[in-house]
């Protein structure tokens, strides 16, 4: 069976929905975070010159990932970077998360504008394959 792409999308009426994958729940959330700026550049014109770090706590797996994105796209706009590199690392309900990425700058594709991850479509779940986490994002 071939596998899967790391991250894609899935139809919703006026918003997106985004798919991440991965062998880990880690993985599949790191994924998903690269969905949800991939809508917004080309994250492959992008360079690592900038760094974030954050934790939060949540035991719920799948409130956890809307935590993580809103809390990538919290710190992106704070800071006015956009993100294209990400990590994470769990230990029972402590999330321990990173991001790399630049300023905006021209010659940068903007795409669409995410306004914030939510509860609509949520889903993390495993299967044989591995991980998959899903939700809608507001653009």
């Amino acid at each position: 069976m071939p596998m899967q792409a790391a991250h894609g999308y899935f139809e919703h009426d006026a918003d997106m929905g985004i798919i991440g994958r991965g062998t880990t729940l880690e993985e599949a959330f790191v994924s998903a975070a690269r969905a949800m700026f991939a809508i917004q550049t080309d994250l492959n014109s992008l360079q690592s010159r900038e760094g974030i770090e954050f934790d939060f706590e949540e035991d719920d797996v799948e409130l956890a990932l809307v935590r993580w994105l809103n809390a990538l796209l919290a710190a992106s706009r704070e800071r006015g970077i956009v993100l294209c590199e990400f990590g994470l690392d769990r230990e029972g309900d402590r999330w321990r998360g990173w991001a790399r990425g630049e300023r905006w700058r021209g010659g940068l594709e903007h795409g669409t504008e995410v306004k914030g991850a939510t509860l609509t479509k949520l889903s993390v779940s495993h299967e044989a394959g591995g991980w998959e986490a899903r939700c809608v994002v507001d653009v």
